[in-house]
């Protein structure tokens, strides 16, 4: 069978993007364009897979990382010269390479895999991935043999009024058989116009070797869709957009307002969740069955038990177990792990913290790195003063204690188990188990004190004029 292969070209500085960043790196829905094609690659079964680089390389690789081999074009002269740079990596090699665009992210895994068995069905030595276009203007066109197989391509200004009318076009991604596209790399030259090398020809040189060339067309040409400006990153976002919705849909979730709801791709969602309007869901978000997730709430790369309710809210890298209400307007901010049956309410602020089972901070509070232990309430405008100007201090709230209205918790501190601390209070030191803590100052009463103030005002006024 031998080896399965891609070749991602990723090179092009892509100048109608009008971008301080590589092309490819551009993203949808939380993906870079190339990341978008690699998994549909990987997604297909292929086994190796090399970029080319070129413009801004360093920036591709960091956003791909190891997970691909990589070739670099120093000057950009075409498409058969992006290839050649690879070539090193499919010399002496047997089976089967698919060439892609790294600005194509609308190219389905289905779509490669079917190319690649198509190919080897029909003993290709290439295939050319097409699409039926109702304005094929500026495409090259495919014209085909009678037995269906590739008789040439030739580009629209070459064509004749006769192959004008032909809609199937060139795609300009691949699948060759390595041998034969090795073979007709060694032939390709740079005699045209633009002094470059171009993919195109190799297709060329092997029919004129009486090599088999076929085509399979994809049903949706929006596959074929490749990024040059911001409106195509647009247009190939809402495409995508569609698709991820669909797929949870399809699965079992509820999706009110579709049209204000934005999903990434890699985002799970349980069976009988309801997702309210205007809702970001981002990242590598778990959602469980039965929640109820926004209107206008932002959650990214979350961990959310079943039976869990996010209202209006912020959730940012951490962790909700089941039964437990967020909202409306609370913000759980990186590092926050929340228990079974807690309520997080209005205004209330989480950061690197773990809140216990049961607890309830219902309103106008900040909790940050904290631990607050189970079945405690925390009252209305607590604030746990976790920042001394130098450093994170920690502080710990033992099950079944109450903090009342407006306390402060002067990190680092520990309020031990069933302990109550009075409204009003600042609180320095450790409160023992089972005690009540008050720290504020006695009420004093200065009686009439507004009528003097109000006479001594006068007085100073006067003495000014």
């Amino acid at each position: 069978m031998g080896c399965l292969m891609a070749v991602i070209l990723a090179a092009g500085e892509g100048k109608r993007m009008k971008s301080k960043k590589a092309k490819v790196v551009h993203e949808i829905f939380g993906m870079p364009l190339v990341e978008w094609v690699y998994r549909s690659v990987k997604n297909a079964g292929v086994d190796e897979v090399v970029l080319v680089v070129g413009h801004k390389a360093e920036e591709v690789k960091e956003k791909m990382g190891d997970k691909a081999l990589y070739a670099f074009q120093e000057k950009q002269m075409g498409t058969g010269h992006a290839v050649m740079q690879a070539q090193e990596y499919l010399n002496n090699k047997d089976g089967y390479v698919i060439v892609l665009c790294g600005d194509t992210p609308l190219i389905s895994s289905e779509t490669i895999s079917n190319t690649i068995n198509y190919h080897k069905e029909n003993a290709n030595s290439a295939t050319i991935i097409t699409a039926e276009l109702d304005k094929p203007d500026g495409y090259g066109r495919i014209v085909r043999s009678s037995d269906g197989s590739v008789k040439k391509i030739v580009e629209h200004k070459d064509a004749s009024s006769e192959e004008r009318n032909i809609k199937e076009i060139n795609s300009g991604m691949y699948c060759f058989s390595i041998k034969d596209l090795t073979e007709a790399l060694k032939e390709l030259d740079n005699n045209n116009s633009q002094g470059e090398y171009y993919l195109t020809d190799t297709i060329e040189i092997l029919i004129s070797k009486g090599k088999k060339v076929g085509a399979i067309k994809v049903e949706d040409s929006s596959e074929i869709l490749g990024i040059n400006d911001r409106a195509q990153l647009v247009e190939a976002g809402g495409i995508i957009r569609n698709r991820i919705l669909k797929r949870h849909l399809d699965n079992g979730v509820t999706i009110i307002d579709p049209a204000s709801t934005f999903i990434d791709e890699d985002v799970e969602i349980g069976i009988d969740t309801v997702i309210y309007p205007s809702t970001i869901i981002e990242g590598k978000t778990k959602i469980g069955e039965d929640c109820i997730i926004g209107p206008g709430s932002r959650i990214v790369s979350a961990q959310i038990s079943d039976r869990v309710e996010v209202k209006n809210s912020v959730v940012l890298e951490s962790s909700i177990d089941d039964d437990t209400k967020v909202g409306p307007f609370a913000y759980l901010r990186p590092g926050s792990k929340i228990g079974k049956k807690v309520k997080i309410g209005d205004f209330v602020e989480v950061k690197k913290s773990v809140i216990g089972d049961k607890t309830k901070i219902s309103h106008l509070t900040y909790v940050g790195d904290a631990e607050i232990g189970s079945n405690v309430n925390l009252g209305c405008g607590v604030v746990v003063v976790n920042y001394d100007g130098q450093k994170k201090n920690k502080t710990i709230v033992g099950d079944n204690s109450f903090v009342g209205c407006n306390v402060n918790l002067i990190s680092p501190v520990e309020v031990k188990s069933n302990a109550y601390v009075a409204a009003g209070s600042t609180i320095t030191d450790e409160v023992p188990e089972n005690s009540l803590a008050i720290a504020r100052s006695r009420q004093v009463i200065k009686e009439g004190w507004v009528e003097k103030r109000r006479i001594l005002n006068k007085q100073e006024k006067d003495q000014s004029k």
